[in-house]
């Protein structure tokens, strides 16, 4: 049994890091390959329209399968179901950003909220799992994302333009990437961990 769920805490931890590492390569690729692409003011979604489509729609479709499924072995691992389910949802948005890409506005709009805010949470959920001084950095990229969701939302509706010299796209990134680069430390800590902790 203890086996079983070190097994699939691993198979958790390489799901997550294969997701992450190749969406941060793909959104990468379609950066440099979109004419004119600014990653300060254009979103990142933006990448889902156009001549960079392809690439980036299934690149972020693949990241959110990849996502959800982490989630499944990590409910099965860990007693906290709470946070398997925080980071499905991020996954389900993300996977929903592959399908509904930015020409399908208002639904288009949802999933990537759904995506951002589920994924600053897990960061802040998974500290529970952790151990110093991993489970402080979660939950400094938690905040750090959902710190820039609130933002960038109150800079398109409530004060237009005024993202702090980093542009629409800038601070958009500042959501995404602190979420990104905690998957990548979580889930070298679910594949390098020989013993399974803190899960009751």
């Amino acid at each position: 049994m203890i086996e079983s769920r070190q097994t699939s805490r691993k198979i958790a931890g390489a799901l997550l890091f294969a997701g992450a590492t190749q969406f941060i390569l793909g959104m990468t690729v379609a950066e440099a390959a979109y004419p004119g692409y600014s990653v300060s003011e254009n979103f990142i979604s933006d990448l889902g329209i156009g001549p960079t489509a392809a690439l980036f729609n299934s690149s972020v479709f693949l990241y959110g399968v990849m996502v959800v499924a982490s989630a499944y072995f990590i409910w099965r691992v860990f007693s906290h179901p709470g946070i398997a389910l925080l980071l499905g949802l991020a996954g389900a948005g993300t996977i929903g950003v592959g399908v509904f890409p930015e020409n399908f506005g208002i639904v288009h709009t949802l999933v990537a909220l759904i995506a951002f805010l589920f994924g600053g949470l897990s960061p802040i959920a998974t500290c529970r799992l952790e151990k110093a001084p991993l489970s402080y950095l979660s939950i400094a990229m938690g905040v750090i994302s959902l710190a820039a969701l609130v933002l960038l939302g109150a800079g398109l509706s409530l004060s237009p333009g005024r993202f702090f010299g980093l542009g629409q796209g800038g601070l958009e990134r500042m959501i995404a990437y602190p979420i990104l680069l905690w998957a990548i430390g979580f889930s070298g800590y679910l594949m390098g961990s020989s013993q399974i902790t803190r899960e009751n």
